[in-house]
This record gives structure tokens, C-alpha cells and sequence, in this order.
């Protein structure tokens, strides 16, 4: 998702132009080509050369390019580009950097270091990185441009910010005052942070050098991905974020607030005049809202607030110099990605009514006034802005496809679609004139690589291909999309991927894949789950069912309180469609899912027999258990209307194991041991229930692992957890022999 901070640090509107690109790579920087880095970390055993399907170890071999940063003078772009080590266990991420006149891309971060998120200052001199190095102080790095250079340094004169289009200055949040330091004498100095009795308990630990366990007071002590953490009070008094300003070139910080409220999203203006920011509407002393916004765990359910229009947050701007702000427009509704048009008499910003309510993109004069809603009753949500001299653009994601739009500024007539198709876009970057767009693309049969075009989206060409080997090799299997009527005449988009060297007149089993969220969904993109599958000779069904995010609020929340109903019948519509199939054998199919999909597997299995195995992953089986247990307590307060006992009935009645007694199939359950948002006891209840009533179950628990394992997990686990679906369904599915699939 696009941030909601007024622009990325190093594109504000009309940067200056640079001095002609250099060809190469700065002095010192490894010219190595994109093909070493297909091959870097050498599989444990080799694999055999192609055409064939895809094997375990060809996981690694993928490439993942991201977060692309055209330079100002269009010339270049930076992209992060990410491959899996096999043999050390882990991920590696540089930042390199191709000429968008075509030519072979450069690597220009040190292979000894993780280096990602590259952005260009504005008048051209550096390209500044996020890492983590020795001896730095904090992450953000920098490759002089302008004169001969070596080594990675850190630029203190140059602050991160948004700026104006002469970077000469840079405007930022952070809080005004220190943090309370512990005070001298202090008999639990020596704990751990979490050891440390809260300034409110009321407990003391007997000898302090003797207790190292977890002292908690606080509703939120623990995150998924995170762990165990220090209670916010714990930790330090929260304190409003203010603005301050710093010049290009010194390392001065001037505070331009200080009041009892936060700002967040600051941008300036291209003058350099103004800045505009967004801040709580109530301007209350206290108030957590700010970082809490975001956070489901934190906040409380309200079902007036989010079923009604809200007014959660304004715009204001002031002088760049400081002063007093000024309310540009009370506007009801929540606020984010601030920006400003390029002749600086405009904002533009991402809007939701309501928590229900669809996203829309407005536009109100800084002057003041009423905003304009610019996409009117358009079915799909923007998720990115940029406001370019030849109008203003955005992207967003249209069911499972996602494509880059201009809006019509008068608001009178629908986006025109500039680059789309059946793929999957993400990471727009623009340079300084808008001529220039580069973006990151996959589609079903292609990982990803970075494109460029026209701002407008023509003459789109791809600059890498870092995946180029594997996709000589392996053959990834296409999926056919299509559309179906459910419940209540509701069209639900599906796609039927084939499996790997399908035949006509043959039958093959079928898996059904059903997502997290349950406001995500599946898309044009490829994606390693399916393709594993897909290799081991099964077709796999995956649908995005009604609490799918992509098509609009009312599709997103139509599953409140109604979770394994009309969004199971969605999904038990599309196997009824398949399974008439006559390449489909109807009496081999299987189902997976993680999250929100392990919960409905586990709700399946007690509803049907008609799949002959399940994998349920990250499942949920009691809803009462979850909420205690969770990181994210605030979901089922929204989606279940109120906390287990204000509406314990609905609790129970979605809770799959109080139907356990039901299920026949056989199951494998997959879990992480600190998984904090899906915590490991739904997966031991269920392991046990199906186990004291002779239903075949196995249980995998993956150490140093959370609920991220399938996505961003240790490569090797992941890849074992790939090979354990393919050995699962190969079993129940092509009557293979135990262990037969891995590899």
C-alpha cells in the first residue's frame, strides 16, 4: 500500500533537472550483471535444465524487484532487487540500477550488506538507501553522484523529508522532547524491559537479579512478527509528533510547532511557501489516535463510528517558516496521501468516508472550500497518488488486476485506464517531469521485473530480467480466469490454473486455494503456492469471495458478522463449476488456506465431505480463544459486532470447533510457534479433536517462525512447507507414495 505521508521523501513535485547521466556506475561500484544475481547461492543439489515443471529448488532462484525510483532527470531508475541464499538460510536485498534507455543493470550496494528502498535527492547528487551497517547511525545511506565515489556514506547535511522543487530544505515529524530517561538508583536497572514492573503494577519481583520473565499491564504486550513487547507505558510516554524544518546542507533542526497535538503527512509546497499536514480533528492533548489509526489490536468497537461518516482528522497548512496554522476544509472522513498540485494552488488526498465506505480521491483549493470527489460512485479504491504537470494520476487495484489511471480533475467522467492488462502493478515512481513512469509488474506466468513508459503509459518496454533463467527452465502453468453468480446475484471473480503438461481428455484432481484477510485477495501475479501445486500435476481453483478487498467497500464488508455463509457459498459455487468439469475428477479434490483461509478450511471440513483431504494453515477454531490470545483483538470487535461477551452467540455459532464431531476428511495442519495473530492452541485443539476421533491428521509447528512464514518466513522452512503440501495432496489426491512429491 501506498503510504499515507504527503510524498516519498525524494519526489516532490518539479524536482530540479540533473546534469547528464553517468553511463556507468559510480567509481568503486560492481558492474555486475543481472544474471550473477539469478545464480548467486547455489542450489543444494543441481537442478536439471528445462523445459519441466517446477521443483522446490527453484524457489530460490526467483528474483523479487521492488520499490522502483526513477531519477529526476528520467534517465535512471533504482529498484531493490531481493534473492533467497539457499545454502546461508536467508534473503538478500541490493539496490541496483538500470538506464531506462535499455542496457544491463548494475548493482551499486555492497554485496555484504542488506540495502533496499533507493530514492534521488532532487537536485541529482545522491541516491540515499535504507541499511543497517556498522558504525552508522540510523539506516539511511547514501551514493554521491556528482563526483567520484566509493564506499556507501551517511549525509547528515541532506535530512529526509518532504521538499520542495528546489531541495533546499526538508520537513519531517518527530517528537519534541527526549524521552524519560530511568532514574538514577533504580533497583531494576539489571531487568529486561519486559522484567520490569510497570510504573502502575502492583507487583514487585522478590529479587529483581532472580526473576526474567514478562511483567504485563497492558492490553497490547505482544505482535505478530515483533514478539513480546514493552507496554507503551512501559516504554516511554507517548508525546505529539511536531514539525520541524532543515536546510540542505546543515545539520540544525528547527522546530516550527509545539502544540498538544500530532501532525503526520507533511509535504511542501513546490514554492517552498507552505507546508500542508493532516492532524486530529479534536486536537486532543492526549490523544493516541495518531499512532493508532492503523492498528486493528488498538482500537475499541464502535459501531455508530464505523457505520457512520466520520470526522477523524482535517488538513491544515502553515507558513514553512512556522506560524499558526490554518484549517484548510473540515472534511468528514479520514484523511491520507496529502499532495499538492504542481502550481501549488491545490491538494489532492485519499479519502474514506467511513470505515465501510468506499475510498475516493478529492481535490480542494488551498485557499479553502469544499473538496471535490473526483471518482464519484466508481466501483474500485485508489491506493496511490501523484499529481503530475500533465494531470493527476493514481493506481489501484480492479478485482484481481491492478492498472495505472488518470483522473479527470473535473470529477464529470470515469478514470482512464493508462497501463493495466492481467498483471499485477505495484511501485509507480515517476521523475521529475512526469515523462518518465517506471513500475514493477508480474503476471501468472511471470515473476516480477521493473517497466518503464510514457507518463501517459505508452511505449512500455521491461528494462531487467533477473528471472529470465528460471523462467527458461521452468514452465509455469496459466490459470483461465472467469466470473460466476452467487448469493444474491453476486459476481465473484475466479481463476482455474492447469495443471503442469495438461492434456485434453485426461482428468486431474483439483485443489481450491482460499485466502487470508478475509479483506485481501488473489490476483494476476504469479504466485509460488500455485505454481507448486500446479507442478505436481493438479489443478488449483482460486477465487476472491465476497470480503474480498479490489472491488469496492460494499463487496470488502458485506461479510460482517457473517463470516463461513454466503462467502462459503461463494466458494462451494466455484468448486460446483469446476467440478462439472470433465477434465476435473471430481472425486480428488482438496482444499487449503491460511488465516482467514485457515479458518475456513477448518469451517469446511465441518460443513462437507466432499474434499478428500484439507490443509488448513494458520487456522482459526475458536473465535473466544483467539480473541484472548491474538494480537489483534480490534477484528473481531469490528467484524463480529462487539467483544466475545457483548455477542458470545455469534462467537460460538462461527467457531468450527463447537463442529468438530462433523469432520471425516483428513487434515494437515500447519502452524508457527510465534505466530501471534493465528497463536498456535486453534491448531492444538483441532489437532487433538481430530485425533481422539480417528480422522488422519498430521501437525507441522514451525519454529522461529509467525504468521508470515508462507510470505517472508526462513527459506528453508518455507520451502519444506511448500514440499509438505505437495506430499499432503499428492498422497490423498495422486495416490503417491509417503514423501514421493518432495522435490
Amino acid at each position: 500500500m501506498h503510504s499515507p505521508s504527503c510524498r516519498a521523501p525524494w519526489r516532490a513535485v518539479l524536482f530540479t533537472a540533473l546534469a547528464p547521466a553517468l553511463i556507468a556506475a559510480p567509481a568503486l561500484a560492481d558492474a555486475q550483471s543481472a544474471s550473477r544475481v539469478a545464480t548467486t547461492g547455489a542450489a543444494a543439489t543441481p537442478l536439471p535444465k528445462g523445459p519441466r515443471a517446477m521443483m522446490l529448488g527453484d524457489w530460490y532462484r526467483v528474483v523479487n524487484v521492488s520499490s522502483p525510483a526513477v531519477s529526476p532527470d528520467g534517465k535512471r531508475v533504482a529498484m531493490t532487487v531481493t534473492k533467497a541464499v539457499e545454502g546461508e538460510n536467508r534473503r538478500h536485498s541490493e539496490v541496483w540500477v538500470v538506464n531506462t534507455a535499455g542496457g544491463e543493470p548494475q548493482r551499486w550496494t555492497s554485496p555484504n550488506a542488506e540495502s533496499s528502498n533507493p530514492r534521488w535527492s532532487p537536485d541529482g547528487k545522491y541516491l540515499f538507501f535504507s541499511s543497517q551497517r556498522a558504525g552508522g547511525k540510523g539506516n539511511s545511506w547514501a551514493i554521491r553522484l556528482d563526483q567520484p565515489s566509493g564506499e556507501a556514506v551517511q549525509v547528515e547535511t541532506y535530512p529526509s523529508g518532504s521538499m520542495p522543487a528546489d531541495g533546499s530544505f526538508a520537513v519531517f515529524t518527530d517528537a519534541a522532547t527526549p524521552a524519560p530517561q530511568v532514574p538514577a538508583g533504580d533497583p531494576f536497572a539489571q531487568q529486561q524491559p519486559m522484567a520490569r514492573p510497570p510504573f502502575d503494577a502492583i507487583t514487585r519481583p522478590a529479587m529483581p537479579t532472580r526473576f526474567d520473565g514478562r511483567h504485563v499491564v497492558d492490553m497490547t504486550y505482544k505482535n505478530n512478527g515483533t514478539g513480546f513487547v514493552p507496554g507503551r507505558r512501559t516504554a516511554r510516554a507517548w508525546r505529539p509528533q511536531q514539525l520541524f524544518r532543515q536546510a540542505v546542507g546543515d545539520t540544525a533542526k528547527k522546530q516550527l510547532t509545539t502544540v498538544a497535538y500530532s501532525h503526520r503527512s507533511p509535504g511542501v509546497s513546490p514554492d517552498g511557501r507552505w507546508i500542508a499536514f493532516i492532524a486530529d480533528v479534536r486536537l486532543r492533548a492526549d490523544s493516541m489516535v495518531d499512532m493508532e489509526r492503523d492498528s486493528l489490536a488498538k482500537l475499541p468497537y464502535d459501531k455508530v463510528r464505523d457505520e457512520a461518516e466520520r470526522n477523524d482528522a482535517d488538513i491544515y497548512v502553515i507558513d514553512a517558516n512556522g506560524g499558526t496554522p490554518r484549517k484548510v476544509a473540515e472534511w468528514m472522513g479520514a484523511e491520507s496521501d496529502l499532495t499538492w498540485s504542481p502550481d501549488g494552488k491545490q491538494l489532492a488526498f485519499i479519502g474514506r468516508p467511513a470505515r465501510t465506505k468506499s475510498a475516493r480521491i478529492y481535490t480542494v483549493d488551498v485557499a479553502g472550500g469544499q473538496p471535490r470527489n473526483l471518482l464519484g460512485d466508481w466501483q474500485f479504491e485508489p491506493s496511490a497518488i501523484d499529481w503530475l504537470k500533465t494531470g493527476l494520476q493514481f493506481s489501484a487495484d480492479i478485482g484481481g488486476r491492478s492498472a495505472v489511471l488518470k483522473a479527470d480533475l473535473t470529477g464529470k467522467n470515469a478514470p482512464k485506464e493508462l497501463v493495466g492488462g492481467r498483471r499485477q502493478i505495484r511501485g509507480t515512481s515517476y521523475d521529475a517531469s512526469g515523462k518518465v513512469m517506471a513500475f514493477v509488474a508480474t503476471s501468472m506466468t511471470k515473476p516480477t521485473e521493473l517497466f518503464v513508459a510514457n507518463g501517459d503509459g505508452t511505449g512500455e518496454r521491461k528494462l531487467t530480467g533477473f528471472n529470465d533463467t528460471v523462467n527458461a527452465d521452468v514452465v509455469w502453468s496459466d490459470a483461465e480466469r472467469f466470473t460466476y453468480k452467487s448469493v444474491g446475484n453476486l459476481e465473484i471473480e475466479a481463476w482455474l490454473m492447469k495443471p503442469y503438461n495438461y492434456e485434453a481428455g485426461k482428468t486431474y484432481p483439483m485443489v481450491i486455494y482460499i485466502h487470508g484477510g478475509p479483506h485481501s485477495a488473489y490476483g494476476e501475479g504469479w504466485f509460488d503456492e500455485f505454481q507448486n501445486l500446479a507442478a505436481q500435476g493438479m489443478f488449483v481453483l482460486f477465487t476472491n469471495p465476497r470480503g474480498s478487498s479490489g472491488y469496492g467497500a460494499d463487496f470488502t464488508y458485506s461479510t460482517r458478522g457473517r463470516w463461513g455463509m454466503e462467502d462459503y457459498e461463494d466458494l462451494m459455487k466455484a468448486v460446483d463449476i469446476v467440478a462439472a468439469r470433465p477434465d476435473v475428477d471430481s472425486t480428488r479434490m482438496g482444499a487449503t488456506g491460511g488465516s482467514y483461509g485457515g479458518f475456513m478450511t477448518t469451517w469446511i471440513a465441518t460443513k462437507t465431505d466432499r474434499f478428500k483431504a484439507i490443509e488448513t494453515d494458520r487456522t482459526i477454531t475458536d473465535w473466544t480463544y483467539w480473541y484472548g490470545a491474538s494480537d489483534a483483538q480490534g477484528l473481531t470487535e469490528f467484524e463480529f459486532y462487539g467483544k466475545p461477551w457483548d455477542n458470545q452467540a455469534l462467537y460460538d455459532t462461527l467457531s468450527p470447533i463447537r463442529y468438530v464431531r462433523k469432520v471425516k476428511t483428513p487434515m494437515l495442519i500447519v502452524q508457527s510457534e510465534e505466530d501471534h495473530r493465528t497463536p498456535m492452541g486453534s491448531a492444538e485443539i483441532w489437532f487433538m479433536s481430530l485425533k481422539k476421533q480417528g480422522v488422519p491428521v498430521e501437525l507441522v509447528r514451525y519454529p522461529r517462525s509467525n504468521h508470515d512464514l508462507s510470505r517472508s518466513g526462513e527459506p528453508w522452512l518455507l520451502v519444506d512447507r511448500l514440499g509438505r503440501l505437495r506430499q499432503w495432496f499428492g498422497y490423498w489426491l495422486l495416490g503417491q507414495k509417503v514423501g514421493a512429491a518432495a522435490n
